[in-house]
């Protein structure tokens, strides 16, 4: 394979967490076979996320963050494998800036999984009608239509968003750098996002009752 696609790069460095030269070496040895590029990447120690990946990750902390004078609130928790790092300014820091992506980017869910299946198969239904009346073969649809899926779950899934404080670097690639370096498996457990007011009809006030 003479080759390989910026994309296949990329995709495979969001999932060992190794550097784009070791990852571009593993897809030319494995002749652009995902699955064999990650093989390669564990058998020579250099898959820093996917080696971690198993371990348990049963301390952490609950990060906080407010934004806006107080009107936006962010609740996060992160875990890690010891006591230890979670107590450490790096992984504090690391912390942090996750509720900061949350607090901006409003994401609905931590990864894809976390979907349900019906939401996914509602959107496929609406970008397949639209894709359908490009009047393309039906090969060509069927990847438009996953393409749209797939900026979706970018769009609403923290781990698949583009972190905000350096663009054009997923969520799932920051936390890979951040378990490289402080050497533990670390694990985006769940988060919470208030913003002041919202859910409450503004023609009401408060307690329910109209406002004068």
């Amino acid at each position: 394979m003479s080759e390989v696609s910026a994309q296949h790069v990329k995709d495979l460095r969001e999932k060992t967490g190794a550097g784009f030269m070791d990852c571009k070496a593993a897809l030319r040895e494995s002749g652009g076979d995902f699955e064999g590029a990650v093989r390669y990447l564990r058998e020579r120690g250099l898959a820093a996320a996917a080696k971690k990946a198993g371990r348990a990750t049963a301390e952490g902390v609950i990060g906080s963050y407010i934004h806006a004078g107080g009107k936006i609130g962010v609740l996060i928790e992160v875990n890690c494998e010891t006591d230890f790092v979670a107590r450490t300014d790096d992984f504090q820091q690391f912390v942090r800036g996750l509720a900061m992506q949350v607090a901006a980017a409003r994401p609905l869910y931590v990864s894809r999984d976390e979907i349900p299946a019906a939401e996914l198969d509602r959107e496929r239904e609406i970008y397949a009608a639209q894709a359908a009346q490009s009047g393309k073969p039906a090969q060509v649809v069927a990847k438009m239509v996953e393409g749209k899926v797939d900026k979706y779950v970018a769009e609403i899934c923290l781990l698949d968003q583009d972190y905000v404080k350096e663009a054009g670097k997923p969520v799932r690639q920051v936390v890979a750098d951040a378990i490289a370096k402080l050497g533990e498996n670390i694990s985006v457990r769940r988060f919470m996002r208030f913003q002041l007011g919202e859910g409450i009809d503004q023609a009401q006030g408060d307690d329910g009752a109209p406002k004068p």
